[in-house]
């Protein structure tokens, strides 16, 4: 299937002149049309950061994507002066911010903040964009419509905000809705009202969906294909049955190891020892070797390519070399970054 989404190389860094945060660092995979990417991965892996460089909302500085390209339907966003820019974000690829509460207006109505980008992006008049987001809250499961599309955010539960910040995300039909722990401090039932809500939508609207997360019970619920992310870099790249029976990348392990099973009883839940690397230094080696269980002499000392695999998959791990049928490009652009810092 066409990719309507590529992510190639993607290095996004935070640059200050005390140090560099290497925050992203490689990030390579493709979106199929009417499909949902799972990106997962502990706090501070680059989850979020990879998100919002894909829609140009980082501040530079003293952010900076230093490498690669983003590919939406062909074009790279990166190259796009901030005219054309403007049109996509909010448009054709929007996103779920991780906080609602945070994210909406607190002092601008609901339906004035779903109507506003049906205004600016599809030249509605008012009263078809007040029309249309009433619509747009019924889709979305809010009672009364009619009514709360005059409520402020604080008049509504955190599950109803999670509901109106998917509705603003869908005004203008995007091709691509990047969705940012859209479940996150919600309670379980929520959480599956939720999940489900955007599963219905993504068939409606037929678009593909990136969803990052930490929480891997989602990830099997929700993924076509899974992207796990560690200190910034891709570790491992699969589809989404095939990491769940058969990780290839020591980290995926242990995230999946970490999870409570109804079919296997548990004493306790593994734990991955240690601490993520500092990402203002230079990593020798593997970044994840300090940490794994598997570890060998070269892993200290040689960075491992991104190995490809058969079924489609990819991993950055020198244990699979013996299976791998090539390396992917790297997409090693010239650090301009280095030359900053």
């Amino acid at each position: 299937m066409d990719s309507v989404l590529s992510i190639r190389g993607l290095r996004t860094q935070f640059i200050t002149p005390e140090r560099t945060v290497r925050a992203v660092d490689g990030v390579t995979y493709e979106l199929a049309a009417g499909k949902t990417l799972a990106v997962v991965g502990e706090s501070g892996s680059g989850k979020s950061v990879h998100a919002l460089s894909i829609l140009g909302l980082l501040p530079m500085p003293p952010a900076k994507i230093v490498a690669g390209e983003i590919l939406f339907q062909g074009k790279d966003l990166l190259k796009m002066p901030p005219g054309e820019m403007r049109k996509i974000r909010g448009n054709r690829i929007a996103m779920i911010f991780q906080e609602p509460m945070t994210s909406l207006n607190p002092v601008m109505r609901i339906g004035d903040q779903i109507a506003e980008s049906i205004i600016l992006h599809q030249k509605k008049t008012p009263a078809e964009a007040r029309a249309k987001a009433i619509d747009l809250l019924k889709k979305v499961g809010i009672p009364h419509p009619e009514e709360r599309v005059d409520d402020f955010p604080h008049q509504f539960s955190g599950g109803m905000r999670q509901r109106a910040m998917i509705a603003i995300a869908l005004a203008c039909e995007p091709d691509v809705l990047i969705a940012d722990e859209p479940t996150t401090a919600l309670d379980v039932t929520i959480q599956a009202q939720i999940l489900e809500l955007m599963k219905d939508l993504q068939r409606e609207y037929k678009m593909a969906i990136v969803l990052i997360t930490h929480n891997i019970g989602v990830v099997a619920e929700m993924a076509d294909d899974v992207v796990v992310m560690y200190a910034g870099r891709p570790v491992e790249n699969a589809p989404v049955g095939e990491l769940f029976k058969n990780p290839k990348h020591p980290y995926t392990k242990g995230l999946l190891a970490s999870v409570p099973s109804i079919y296997e009883r548990k004493d306790r839940l593994e734990a991955i020892p240690g601490q993520p690397p500092d990402l203002t230094g230079g990593i020798v080696g593997c970044p994840f070797a300090p940490r794994c269980p598997s570890v060998m002499d070269r892993c200290r000392t040689e960075d491992p390519p991104q190995f490809l695999l058969p079924g489609d998959r990819m991993s950055n791990c020198w244990l699979v070399e013996g299976e791998a049928s090539g390396r992917s490009h790297r997409f090693d652009a010239p650090d301009k970054a280095e030359k900053v810092s």
